[in-house]
């Protein structure tokens, strides 16, 4: 392993003089930088980052929490994250909670011992006013952003968020607009503030449009493709007359449109289905989706943004980001005879 002595002796400097060079101090001239630096590159060094960490009290690790990387929502706002967090010299440590809280714990204590200098975290929502490993993270000072909505547990935290309410009422104006009465509601998961934002837009847009909300027109659906097959199923079994169905995600989406088109329903002919967050496969679907775009990576470049003010010890606030609607083609005018 080539150390800084070695360069040094090669360069005819001091150890001192090549520390300086690699520290990028001020008061080492701009050739003997170059010249050093290049010596250095054809030695084949390489910095020790722990040896680096000891001496600055940082690690340039970034820790990332989300629920799994299977979740196609995930992926531009990770990317965001890492091609920022690589500009500023810093790499990236991913864990997945699974959607569990003792998981989710497990793995943030993991990342503490690894003396990470900054948090993402995709929050576990729970019912619970307060969780432990959140007043922990509080009570180290870690700076903590999260990506998604503020739950009792954790609204003392820096986050970044999708105006969600008003991207759901857009979606369902767009149904009204289009003629339809009946929209069903394929919920999600109800601890999730996301998803209750999703609905009150649902909801506010029917008021609006003076249309009574009715229960018998929503469904619990989750948040997967299974989910989504599952509400479709019981939608389809008890019969609530509806022309059109607005998802909480494109997977739930997608799970029922898949249910619908086997059963020889046709989208959007007979009935029109929206979804949320516009992942990648929402456009490549049987029948390319209507939905809501998020900007994911914005998401991922506001994260970072709030992070880096948070390490600089500013006061971070909510940053809420509009999203717009993608029309496409499973959404249409309701069948004429209905």
């Amino acid at each position: 392993m080539v150390r800084l002595k070695d360069i040094a002796v090669r360069a005819g400097v001091s150890v001192m003089t090549v520390s300086k060079v690699m520290r990028d101090t001020s008061d080492i001239s701009a050739s003997t930088k170059a010249r050093i630096r290049q010596l250095a590159e054809q030695m084949g060094y390489n910095p020790d980052s722990i040896a680096q960490g000891l001496r600055t009290g940082t690690t340039k690790l970034f820790g990332l929490v989300i629920s799994a990387a299977t979740n196609p929502v995930f992926a531009r706002v990770v990317m965001a994250i890492e091609e920022r967090a690589h500009e500023m010299g810093y790499d990236l440590i991913t864990a997945h909670s699974l959607n569990i809280p003792q998981r989710e714990e497990a793995v943030i204590k993991r990342l503490l011992s690894r003396r990470i200098d900054g948090l993402f975290l995709v929050p576990v929502y729970r019912l619970d006013p307060t969780a432990p490993i959140y007043e922990e993270l509080l009570r180290r000072r870690l700076p903590t952003v999260l990506l998604g909505h503020k739950a009792p547990f954790c609204q003392r935290f820096a986050n970044v968020e999708t105006d969600d309410v008003n991207a759901s009422y857009a979606l369902t104006q767009h149904l009204l607009q289009l003629g339809h009465r009946r929209i069903a509601y394929f919920t999600g998961p109800p601890v999730s503030p996301g998803s209750q934002e999703r609905i009150e837009g649902y909801r506010r847009a029917l008021r609006e449009a003076q249309i009574e909300y009715d229960d018998k027109l929503v469904f619990n659906a989750g948040a997967t493709i299974e989910e989504g097959e599952k509400a479709a199923l019981q939608m389809l079994n008890e019969s609530p007359k509806a022309t059109a169905i607005q998802a909480v995600n494109d997977l739930v989406a997608i799970g029922a449109a898949n249910v619908l088109l086997n059963q020889g329903v046709r989208i959007p002919q007979d009935l029109s289905i929206v979804g949320f967050g516009n992942v990648l496969i929402s456009e490549h679907f049987r029948v390319p989706l209507t939905t809501i775009r998020q900007p994911k990576l914005r998401l991922g470049t506001a994260a970072v943004e709030s992070m880096t003010r948070l390490m600089r010890g500013e006061q971070v606030l909510t940053k809420r980001l509009p999203a717009e609607i993608v029309v496409r083609q499973s959404s249409a005018p309701p069948p004429s005879s209905l």
